[in-house]
Order: structure tokens, then C-alpha cells, then sequence
């Protein structure tokens, strides 16, 4: 399997044969507001053209509707006719944007030999997640291809420590950029993983490879590749087990 990222959470993942985009968005450095008035929104381009990015591929996976997963470039310039999985409740939006094949995953489905299993988590804790929204992870699996746990924006909670436990993962790709609730510094507004959440992935799934991805586009981001890196080394995580992809760059896995 070979796993690309393209900038912030959006991914291209060939994986039994096929070609899936997760999460594409497409909008052009600084086209967007600012979440914490730092800086206009994606504070990086993408390093492909978008054409290269969709070219071949058979199947999309949305998260969730947040613009930074599914903005409007995206439901502009993905084709229509490519059958889309999304979380329950995206369904009628996603469809209203022209996608002919919208298809929501209330536990589980399958899919061209894969199956893919639809996971919860927290965006965020109390108030900040009643703001935040629903959002969703998924665990793609088949023949000898590795088990992959997409996390999707969450912190660490039970649900990820649920399905660590259950479906024994060899890759767990998590979002990491420690982003906030605007410039509230409280850990309790910390709306997707951290440095510390992430060495705490790793350390509870030491036999799992963690890729680390959603860094350094935002400007609500508070942790940067080079201190997730610098952390995990003083926390015994090695590079091998955490591997941090530049905007891009892409991850060869051997099958099982």
C-alpha cells in the first residue's frame, strides 16, 4: 500500500487496488480566513496540481463537512459520478453539491474487496465540542493489505483506545497539529491531537506504525513537525514508528 499526503488531512491511499482520496481540500494558499487571526487560510499551496491529485482516483472518503476536510474547491473539482462514503448526516449536503453516488456508513460497509468500518471520536471536549460537531475515523481493511485506523479530528479518548484494542491496527494515521479553540491556550479547548496525544498513540500501540498528518497548514495549529519530532525522540518514540510526511511525500508499506 502507499499512502501520499497532499496538505493538511487530505490524503491519497492506494490500498487493494485502488485509488481513494480522504478529506480533499483544494483551496489555494491564503484564499480563506483566519481561525485565530494569525494567518489567512492554508497557510501552504499544494505541491501537486489538483488534477494530479484526483487523476485515477475510484472512490472518495469524506470525515466530515468542516471546510478544511471538504471545501468548496473540492465539491467543484472532484467528479460527481465517483461513489463518496461520508459520516450519517453529510449525506443530503454532500448530495446537494451534485455527487451522484453518496453513500453514509452508519458501522460498517464493503467495498472493490475492502471493508471499511466507520469509528467515533471527539472533536474537542465539553463546550468546545458541541461547537466542533460530529466527526468520524475510519478503518480500512482487506486482503493482504496492513489494517489502517484513519483517526480522523479527535483527541485521544476511549472511543480511538476502543479501536486500537479491536481491530489491532498496523497503521494508525492520526491528526496532529494540537490545534485550538482560538487562542485559548486550556489543553480542555485542544481540538485535535497534540504533541503529547500522539507519543501517547504510539506508546499504546507500539507494534502500530503512526503517521502523523494535518500539520503545519493552519494557523490554529500549535505544534509543528519539527517539535512532534523533537518530542517523541525525548519520549523513546522512535522514527520508525512515528513517521511525520512533509506535504507530498509519499509512504510505501509492505503488504502482510
Amino acid at each position: 500500500m502507499k499512502l501520499q499526503l497532499i496538505r493538511n488531512a487530505t490524503l491519497r491511499l492506494s490500498y487493494a487496488g485502488q485509488e481513494i482520496l480522504i478529506d480533499p481540500y483544494f483551496a489555494a494558499q491564503y484564499s480563506l480566513p483566519s481561525y485565530t487571526g494569525k494567518s489567512p487560510n492554508p497557510m501552504v499551496e499544494l505541491p501537486l496540481p489538483i488534477e494530479s491529485i484526483i487523476q485515477d482516483v475510484r472512490l472518495v472518503i469524506v470525515s466530515h463537512l468542516h471546510s478544511d476536510h471538504f471545501d468548496t474547491v473540492a465539491q467543484q473539482v472532484v467528479p460527481k459520478s465517483l461513489p463518496l462514503f461520508c459520516q450519517p448526516g453529510n449525506e443530503d449536503f454532500i448530495r446537494d453539491k451534485g455527487f451522484q453516488q453518496v453513500m453514509p456508513i452508519i458501522d460498517e460497509t464493503d467495498w472493490q474487496g475492502i471493508h471499511i468500518s466507520r469509528t467515533d471520536g471527539h472533536h474537542g471536549l465539553g463546550y468546545v465540542e458541541t461547537q466542533m460537531g460530529k466527526v468520524s475515523g475510519f478503518v480500512l481493511q482487506a486482503s493482504d493489505e496492513p489494517t489502517i485506523y484513519w483517526a480522523g479530528d479527535t483527541v485521544v479518548c476511549s472511543e480511538v483506545e476502543q479501536v486500537i484494542k479491536r481491530f489491532q491496527p498496523e497503521i494508525i494515521v492520526t491528526h496532529s497539529c494540537g490545534a485550538k479553540w482560538a487562542d485559548d491556550h486550556d489543553q480542555r479547548h485542544l481540538i485535535v491531537m497534540d504533541a503529547e496525544q500522539t507519543i501517547a498513540m504510539c506508546q499504546a500501540a507500539p507494534k502500530s506504525t503512526v503517521i502523523a498528518t494535518h500539520m503545519e497548514a493552519l494557523d490554529h495549529a500549535t505544534v509543528s513537525r519539527e517539535q512532534l519530532r523533537t518530542q517523541a525522540t525525548n519520549a523513546g518514540v522512535s522514527a520508525t514508528q512515528l513517521l511525520i510526511p512533509a506535504d507530498g511525500e509519499t509512504i510505501e508499506l509492505p503488504r502482510r
